[in-house]
């Protein structure tokens, strides 16, 4: 998904040096993807006092839980581990099992995803990555 400058000030975002903006507009940006792949929104910014998810989703027996990481440049040559460290995926780990644990969700697939939203040539675009990391044991 691309959106040009003209684009994104015809629906209201500056994006100049807000990097709260930036993270908000890239999780909109990822949520049109995940709706365009029919996925149903079930939260967003799930607060932990430990984590957060940006986002999680539902698609038929199967439930995401997508760390959203946007940058006004590209990440070449940064690996997935330097995006989102292992910390910081033990953290979304246990967010997503509280929540799960607080859910209706049975007999469900969950998988942990990685939404990269960077610039690339003056427009937004979204690398997903599914299955980004599990739970190591």
């Amino acid at each position: 998904m691309f959106l040009s400058q003209k684009e994104k000030t015809k629906i209201g975002f500056s994006l100049q040096n807000d990097t709260s903006t930036l993270g908000s507009y890239g999780e909109e940006l990822v949520i049109n993807w995940l709706e365009k792949n029919n996925f149903k929104i079930e939260a967003r910014n799930y607060r932990k006092k430990f984590a957060e998810i940006d986002i999680i989703a539902t698609k038929k027996d199967l439930v995401v839980f997508v760390e959203v990481k946007s940058r006004k440049d590209p990440y070449p040559g940064i690996g997935l581990s330097e995006v989102v460290n292992y910390s910081k995926q033990k953290k979304i780990i246990m967010a997503a099992k509280d929540y799960i644990s607080r859910s209706k969700f049975v007999d469900k697939v969950y998988r942990f995803d990685i939404a990269l939203v960077e610039r690339v040539n003056s427009k937004f675009e979204v690398k997903y990555i599914e299955n980004a990391f599990t739970e190591s044991y």
